[in-house]
């Protein structure tokens, strides 16, 4: 099996001047530095490297940014020795630096229209899913099966964390005809389902939605937390998306500022833990592996144990922690880095609303497949019904048809089967964020090899259009 999918990767290096890999989420498949953090590079590589502040490589606010950073370092350095026995060592605490917890905080609070935030409730972390993993540590210890309510759809990795970890997932459908909106009664419905079975501790919301791309109202958010208090469920917000609203008229609000906007009975009792983190926000940056977290009405001792089992990773990245200093605490209007860090972020959000409604209008013009609008986030995600005769081929139609778009046309696309109508149904996750002349290319083939496929699995009787000469 190892030996055959090298020989497939080999054949489609061979054939396609290039494969899109569509499924993935990380702002580099753009290829653009032009559209990456600049004041980022400069403060990472100014931490990284003292020496080049004596130049003039860096703007002045850049500089000054680093050598107020490294002052908070012991030794004044990020890393003048991995020794931990010498005094100058690279180490932060574990829930990260105090300096940079309090500039979370500051954020947070400034983002939230004044509700005030805490450093001490603020927790640095290596990404979401390890702040996710303590989390349901935490949660699911007591007797019997617990459980964690999940949408579907869902971020592709939840599940893989829920089974890891020995806990059920119980999951509540996102309404795709309202725009993928969640309802009370749905989730009145799921949580009696697993009852006698299973205790469900939690309930996991994305919001803006990952994959879907949606962005709750302050009156879905309201529900949400209403349905958390009625059954004494503790809220898991994912947020990374917050900062990539582009559609008109869309507005984040976080569940912690609404939470404390509701008032009584709900801003002191309801528990919340909100997640934020590099790789999925406007920042996109993957590979420095850092987020963080704030709880919300915890008690002090899961705060207590939630720094115990951080401190398993010593601390979190500090080039990291370095870069998410700049993600909260972004160049200001007159400091030099401002007008150009301003214009990074216009251009990536009008490429991803752009490229957005590009790709949904041409899918929904493909037979079989429908895409709601997306306001939020890098993907879009399409449903798709193919003929019944597909499945004498595969008990899969999703992995048929996702694994013949790579091998016929180069595409690469994040499939999930869809439980709620057919087994001849499934989505697809699709990522936007490219130049659009890789996307009009990308396009173009999925639209080639649909058309080919619908003819080789129509069923009797049926018809299929034929696909356009260009686009």
């Amino acid at each position: 099996m190892i030996h055959q999918c090298t020989v497939n990767t080999v054949f489609l290096i061979i054939i396609f001047y290039k494969v899109y890999k569509t499924c993935s989420e990380t702002i580099f498949l753009l290829n653009q530095a032009s559209l990456l953090s600049s004041c980022v590079c400069e403060v990472a590589a100014g931490c990284a490297y003292p020496r080049i502040l004596q130049g003039d490589a860096l703007p002045p606010d850049a500089r000054l940014r680093v050598q107020k950073l490294l002052s908070h370092f012991d030794g004044g350095s990020i890393g003048e020795s991995l020794c931990v026995f010498v005094a100058k060592c690279s180490y932060t605490e574990s829930c990260g630096s105090m300096h940079l917890r309090n500039t979370v905080a500051k954020f947070i609070s400034l983002r939230d229209g004044g509700v005030l935030s805490s450093p001490e409730q603020v927790f640095i972390t290596v990404d979401t899913q390890r702040a996710l993993m303590v989390m349901l540590r935490l949660l699911c210890q007591s007797e019997g099966v617990s459980a964690v309510m999940i949408p579907d759809p869902a971020p592709h990795t939840l599940t893989r964390l829920l089974e890891g970890m020995d806990v059920v997932p119980v999951t509540y459908q996102l309404q795709e005809q309202s725009g993928w909106s969640v309802e009370r009664a749905e989730l009145n419905r799921a949580i009696q389902a697993p009852r006698g079975r299973c205790f469900p501790k939690a309930i996991y919301i994305s919001n803006p939605g990952n994959p879907t791309g949606h962005v709750q109202s302050r009156e879905s958010i309201q529900d949400v937390i209403r349905f958390a208090a009625d059954e004494e469920l503790f809220l898991l917000v994912d947020e990374v998306s917050q900062d990539t609203v582009f559609a008109d008229g869309s507005e984040f609000v976080s569940y912690k500022r609404v939470l404390a906007e509701m008032g009584q009975p709900y801003s002191d009792r309801v528990q919340l833990a909100s997640l934020h983190s590099l790789s999925n926000g406007i920042m996109g940056e993957c590979g420095f592996r850092t987020g963080f977290m704030e709880l919300v009405n915890v008690d002090e001792a899961v705060m207590f144990f939630t720094e115990v089992l951080l401190t398993g990773d010593l601390c979190p990245p500090v080039i990291g922690q370095i870069a998410l200093d700049v993600m909260v605490d972004p160049p200001r209007p007159g400091e030099p880095s401002y007008s150009l860090y301003t214009q990074e972020v216009a251009s990536l959000l009008m490429i991803l609303k752009c490229n957005a409604s590009r790709a949904v209008e041409f899918i929904n013009d493909l037979p079989g497949f429908s895409c709601q609008s997306v306001q939020s986030g890098i993907f879009i995600y399409p449903h798709l019904t193919l003929p019944h005769t597909a499945l004498t081929h595969s008990q899969s139609v999703g992995l048929l048809y996702s694994r013949r778009l790579l091998e016929d046309q180069g595409v690469c696309v994040g499939f999930s089967e869809d439980h709620t109508h057919s087994r001849s149904c499934c989505h697809f996750r699709l990522c936007v964020l490219m130049p659009s002349e890789e996307l009009e290319e990308a396009l173009h083939r999925l639209r080639c090899f649909h058309f080919h496929f619908l003819k080789e699995f129509c069923d009797t009787g049926e018809t299929v259009g034929e696909p356009q000469k260009s686009i």
